[in-house]
């Protein structure tokens, strides 16, 4: 099962995540998009969410992210978490607004 949520602020954010914990979702389960780095890395060591890394993206995508545009890096990011291409580049755009996006998939 994957929820997909959007939310304005990190606040939002951590409400959102204790609702999750309470369908059953783990930290581990959950993770959190925001289009510039800092940020995204500020919240989820804040809320203490998954990162996206190998495990989800593979070791060739990991590298890729590298070179790539921060809205690719994001789709690939988002599609490793469960979400279809359509859905990326859906959410990708959300995040282009400042919002935050959250991702909980337990079959990761």
């Amino acid at each position: 099962m994957t929820v997909k949520l959007t939310v304005e602020n990190a606040l939002q954010a951590k409400t959102e995540i204790e609702k999750l914990e309470t369908q059953g979702f783990t930290h581990d389960d959950i993770y959190i998009f925001a289009h510039d780095r800092a940020r995204s890395e500020d919240i989820t060591n804040a809320l203490e969410v998954e990162k996206v890394g190998f495990k989800e993206q593979g070791f060739l995508d990991t590298l890729k992210n590298t070179t790539r545009s921060r809205g690719d890096e994001l789709r690939t990011k988002l599609a490793s978490v469960g979400l279809s291409e359509q859905e990326a580049a859906q959410y990708e755009e959300e995040l282009d607004k400042g919002k935050l996006v959250i991702i909980a998939n337990k079959n990761l």
